[in-house]
């Protein structure tokens, strides 16, 4: 047992003595603390990074935006760990684990001054007053680190009873953080990733949006909508585009439009929508040509088509439609209670209300929420569609 205490205190002085070292290297220059450090993990961890990158690409070239996604994001993930190996960072870490430790020291402290002497006290008291003046008085690391060294061995001598293992502290940390992005998911933002074409030229095949979930009313979680409302349930405003749970299969989300609210005539005329018996105009912006997928031979095929500018009840946005005779459609609904008539901006090109034996008109309940952003786009040369980023979806 002792043999094993140490080890473990001898393999901590010699991981401190290290960090002195870097850090001490650092304050005095680039130059100093790379010929400390050497160069090694810096391009480690640059290679490790171009790596993820390029798989990225390749795979979000091919659609495959599962793997692409996570090799993104793991590329950046990785490329982020590059402050560590600079001396900027490492003089930084160490200024912020002393001033970290120090707000702990300092909790501990005040929960438990009762059980110590007043020796005990003044120690970790003047041990806190010295992490304050380093981080106060110079911008170098090694006061810091030095400071928090003292700081740390008050705490063991006095306050080892209180203080917590660094894996209950990491523990806690990551679990706490998974606990508000689900509660974050369930009741405020949900990110929702568009698999098909049924709304471009407005949402396009790789955009991953955030839905605002609080819009419309509060969806309780792992409820059935066909059975529970939301609370403080509200309309969708005409023109919003939605993501809402499909009722004939549950487990599967769409993201159309909204064109009809309850009471509302829909008319299609030659393809042209009417609200009401009012037309809703659209101006021509031309030609279109998008990337489809093609299921039956296996390959991406071009698509051309007409783009147009409709105004829908005063919300101005995309739309794509043809005009081969066999495209052209005049159909009329009508809107029931409680109910929505959505239909997608690629008009040609999308499963919604309209269709006979579909998805029909969609309930409140089956509402989840708005799409309000595109936080990441998926596709095209890159890989990334970079001007699409953060976008809001109108």
């Amino acid at each position: 047992m002792n043999t094993a205490r140490q080890g473990t205190a001898e393999a901590k002085r010699e991981e401190r003595d290290r960090e002195v070292e870097l850090v001490a290297a650092g304050d005095r220059g680039p130059r100093d603390y790379y010929k400390v450090a050497g160069y090694g993990r810096i391009g480690f961890i640059v290679a490790v990074a171009v790596v993820l990158g390029l798989f990225a690409q390749h795979e979000l070239r091919h659609q495959s935006y599962l793997f692409g996604s996570l090799a993104l994001f793991a590329a950046v993930f990785v490329l982020s760990m590059i402050g560590s190996a600079t001396p900027w960072g490492v003089r930084s870490r160490a200024r912020s684990d002393a001033r970290s430790l120090a707000r702990s020291a300092a909790r501990l402290l005040k929960k438990h001054r009762a059980k110590l002497s007043p020796a005990a006290i003044d120690e970790v008291e003047n041990a806190l007053v010295g992490v304050h003046e380093a981080l106060s008085t110079t911008k170098a690391g090694t006061p810091a680190v030095e400071a928090r060294a003292r700081l740390d061995g008050a705490l063991e001598r006095h306050l080892s009873f209180a203080r917590k293992s660094a894996a209950r502290e990491y523990t806690e940390s990551i679990g706490g953080a998974i606990l508000v992005a689900l509660l974050l998911r369930a009741f405020v933002f949900e990110p929702f990733h568009i698999p098909s074409g049924s709304m471009i030229p407005t949402l396009l095949v790789g955009d991953f949006i955030f839905v605002n979930k609080m819009s419309y009313g509060l969806r309780i979680p792992f409820t059935d909508p066909a059975k529970v409302h939301k609370l403080w349930e509200g309309a969708p405003k005409r023109g919003d585009v939605v993501v809402f749970i499909v009722p004939q299969h549950p487990d599967v989300d769409y993201v159309k439009r909204v064109v009809g609210l309850p009471g509302d005539r829909i008319d299609i005329r030659d393809n042209v929508l009417y609200v009401n018996g009012v037309e809703q105009r659209r101006i021509e912006a031309g030609e279109y040509t998008y990337t489809e997928h093609s299921e039956y031979t296996d390959s991406d095929v071009e698509v051309t088509t007409k783009e147009y500018i409709e105004d829908l009840a005063g919300v101005t946005h995309p739309v794509l439609q043809r005009r081969d005779p066999g495209f052209i459609r005049n159909m009329s609904f009508e809107v029931e209670e409680g109910r929505l008539f959505m239909m997608g901006d690629n008009r040609d090109n999308s499963a919604d209300s309209r269709v006979e034996g579909g998805i029909g008109q969609i309930p409140f309940s089956y509402v989840k929420g708005r799409a309000s952003v595109i936080w990441i786009s998926f596709g095209g040369k890159a890989g990334i569609r970079f001007e699409r980023i953060f976008r809001s979806v109108k």
